[in-house]
């Protein structure tokens, strides 16, 4: 049987982190966005709201490849803003094509989230 590569990558005796790495490269598009449409933010600043938020192996490191993406595809736009303790930060908004998408990858996560939930026997009450 040939498992696919992230399942692979879960089964074959890695550890928690490396499953909870996996899981987050697949959401980690929609998790910025959300932060993002809450209020513009900068590189760091996003990985403190998702570290505060549970998502703490989402390091700066691994968003800015994302944020790069989300912006060559018109999802968010990026702009300097002066900042008082140093050089100009780049904040990022997200855009009317970037807040439709977002309203469709939640949907589409809910779905899935309960779908998974069902197999795996989580109830919400739990």
């Amino acid at each position: 049987m040939v498992v696919p590569g992230i399942l692979l990558s879960m089964v074959s005796g890695s550890t928690r982190q490396d499953r909870s790495t996996q899981l987050l490269h697949g959401v980690l598009d929609m998790c910025l966005m959300a932060v993002i449409r809450e209020e513009p933010s900068y590189g760091y600043e996003m990985a403190r709201k998702l570290s505060e938020r549970g998502l703490g192996l989402a390091s700066e490191g691994s968003i800015y490849p994302v944020l790069s993406r989300l912006q060559r595809s018109g999802m968010i736009e990026g702009y300097l803003v002066q900042s008082s303790e140093g050089p100009a930060r780049k904040y990022y908004r997200i855009t009317d094509k970037g807040r439709r998408s977002l309203d469709t990858w939640m949907d589409e996560w809910k779905h899935f989230r309960s779908a998974v939930d069902s197999v795996v026997g989580v109830d919400d009450a739990g």
